[in-house]
């Protein structure tokens, strides 16, 4: 069945009831602009596909969460898997964050974005002993442990290299985020985190380990949180657990997941959450630390690309792009949303189309079934809300380069990582000798 067109009028007013217009992504005589830069000026310069940030955007988030927490002493340890760029962990470095990371190589980003140490907390269920080695050396704030054997390897790990641990245990509160199943880690079944019941035991353990020591416990129910109800819940239940005879906590990782405005979402803004929560976090007198990623670099980032052709079907109109799922895979792997503009803006009538690109799969698709003003070959179109989980989850693809990542700072823009080439491609390959 083809879907009904809708008007010019009738598709601003439903955009309109959707999408809150980004301040630093408007319009300015029917042109999207990156702050003070117009897009199709960055375009030309550099080619399409782009990945395109806001250093406003990214300003205004990471100082929004620390006034909202002001009340409280905190890191905003900024979840770096969202986005890894130097420049934006510098960026937001400067303004005070921390990071939270998961891996070697993001300690080593970290440390190369001059993250301070002592505001960077590791998680993940799969440390390996020389990363624990490697965040022991450098003197992070907190290991979050996630299991029994997690915890002795540690304390192993820490003997061999001199030094001692400290660690956060984290918990796995069994609240449901109500979110999308597959960044859903506080249910009991998830894979992260130790089963409430098992804490003290776990805790008691960690107290006869020689190179050890229990300052925090930690907890973290999923990512894209629409609503403070269920961080409300795990809040509650990880209070009553600091409360219990025999912890001695000062560090309290409440960890992130706060959601953004994708498409119709209206998730509740930093200072929102932190009204709702910070009565209960000032009752416990710990050290506040949070790990808010996607909420501080997705709506501060767009990913910039071009049309290749339009074709038409007996069932579909598509919108062939030069962006791909390579470049942005949250459609593909998690029928996400992003909303999609021209950068500019038409009174054409509007259609209902696929948006796809170049790569040699059916789940190559940016958009499906979505209704927007009709676009030429050469248009150039906007994928909003890109700024995290983009570049961080691309891949090489169909043999295909990793796009460029360019930053805006009001009338100037800068290009912070560059374009790779197809000598890129086979950069550490080797044909051996006897196949030459």
């Amino acid at each position: 069945m083809v879907k009904k067109e809708l008007s010019t009028k009738q598709w601003n007013t439903s955009f309109e009831r959707r999408i809150v217009y980004n301040q630093y992504f408007p319009y300015k005589t029917s042109q999207l602009y990156c702050e003070n830069v117009p897009v199709e000026k960055i375009a030309i310069d550099i080619g399409t596909p782009f990945y395109l940030y806001s250093a406003g955007a990214l300003r205004k988030q990471i100082i929004t969460y620390q006034k909202a927490f002001s009340t409280v002493p905190h890191i905003i340890a900024y979840a770096m898997k969202a986005n890894s760029s130097l420049t934006v962990l510098h960026l937001l470095g400067k303004e005070g964050a921390g990071v939270d990371i998961v891996s070697g190589g993001e300690l080593y980003l970290a440390l190369k974005a001059g993250i301070s140490p002592e505001k960077i907390v590791i998680a993940g269920v799969g440390k390996t002993k020389e990363e624990m080695c490697e965040a022991l050396q450098a003197g992070i704030l907190l290991f979050n442990v996630e299991s029994e054997q997690e915890l002795i390897a540690l304390d192993a790990a820490a003997k061999s290299c001199g030094k001692k641990a400290s660690v956060a245990l984290r918990v796995n509160p069994d609240v449901d985020p109500k979110t999308h199943p597959y960044i859903s880690t506080g249910l009991k079944k998830s894979k992260f985190g130790i089963a409430h019941s098992s804490v003290l035991p776990l805790y008691k353990l960690a107290g006869r380990l020689n190179h050890i020591n229990v300052t925090g416990v930690h907890s973290h129910i999923g990512s894209q949180l629409t609503t403070v109800k269920p961080f409300i819940a795990a809040i509650k239940k990880m209070s009553e657990l600091i409360q219990s005879d025999g912890f001695d906590i000062r560090y309290w990782n409440i960890g992130g997941g706060l959601g953004v405005q994708y498409d119709q979402e209206t998730p509740p803004n930093p200072t929102e959450l932190a009204k709702n929560i910070l009565p209960i976090l000032k009752a416990s007198g710990c050290s506040i630390i949070m790990e808010p990623g996607r909420s501080i670099v997705a709506n501060a980032g767009i990913l910039v690309t071009r049309v290749i052709y339009t074709k038409t079907t007996d069932a579909k109109k598509f919108i062939i792009v030069d962006a791909a799922m390579n470049d942005l895979i949250r459609p593909s792997l998690y029928e996400a949303y992003h909303h999609i503009l021209p950068v500019a803006k038409n009174e054409r009538r509007h259609e209902v189309v696929d948006v796809v690109g170049p790569i040699c799969e059916s789940g190559d698709f940016l958009a499906q079934d979505r209704t927007m003003p009709e676009v030429m070959p050469d248009e150039l179109l906007a994928i909003m809300s890109a700024g995290a989980y983009g570049l961080a989850m691309a891949s090489n693809y169909n043999a295909r380069p990793r796009v460029p990542e360019i930053l805006v700072d009001d009338e100037q823009y800068y290009i912070i990582r560059v374009r790779e080439t197809r000598e890129d491609l086979t950069r550490g390959e080797k044909i051996p000798m006897f196949l030459e």
